[in-house]
């Protein structure tokens, strides 16, 4: 069977059992924890894919890795998957899950890198102009990345705007280059 087929469908069964419960967002929130420790730690899906340990083990450690304390529905899932040997699949029913949540809710992802940190009343501006774009909620993701030693690089959706200064010194410098190959 597809990996694609198995993840997207446990991701659908449990984003309607949270809708019908409630907790749909809670779920939401923990599964971004759980995909986020996926990435920061690979050691993560080696320990859920080790055969010694035994479910219980691998229960606890997919909680802890959501953040600890987490709800009902988490936990029928996360052992619903376990006993269905299909730990393997959770990081992918993960980001799925999150993928049809966002369409569902219709949430926009945003990302801002900025050379520094910047005010909050910055991040609440650039919510508003993508809510009124959209209309729908916004998350915007804050990333401080020195090495564009200024300006701001703005992603939206399939779009960015890149106005940062090491951009702006790349694009000069190829322009010099470009120049200086003809004169020769």
């Amino acid at each position: 069977m597809d990996v694609g087929i198995i993840s997207r469908r446990y991701a659908k069964a449990l984003l309607e059992y949270a809708a019908g419960t409630g907790a749909d967002k809670e779920v939401y929130a923990e599964l971004s924890r759980l995909s986020d420790c996926f990435m920061a730690m690979p050691q993560l899906r080696a320990a859920l894919n080790n055969p010694v340990l035994d479910v219980k083990e691998k229960l606890s450690l997919a909680c802890q890795a959501a953040g600890g304390k987490v709800c009902e529905e988490f936990v029928r899932f996360v052992k619903l998957v376990l006993q269905e040997r299909r730990e393997s699949y959770l990081q992918l029913m993960c980001l799925t899950y999150i993928d049809l949540y966002r369409r569902m809710k219709n949430i926009t992802i945003g990302e801002l890198t900025t050379a520094c940190p910047v005010e909050a009343g910055v991040e609440e501006r650039l919510k508003a102009l993508v809510h009124a774009h959209t209309s729908g909620e916004v998350e915007l993701i804050m990333k401080v990345e020195p090495s564009i030693e200024g300006g701001f690089i703005f992603k939206v959706g399939t779009y960015r705007l890149d106005a940062s200064v090491a951009t702006q010194f790349r694009r000069v410098k190829q322009q010099f280059i470009e120049k200086n190959r003809r004169i020769v």
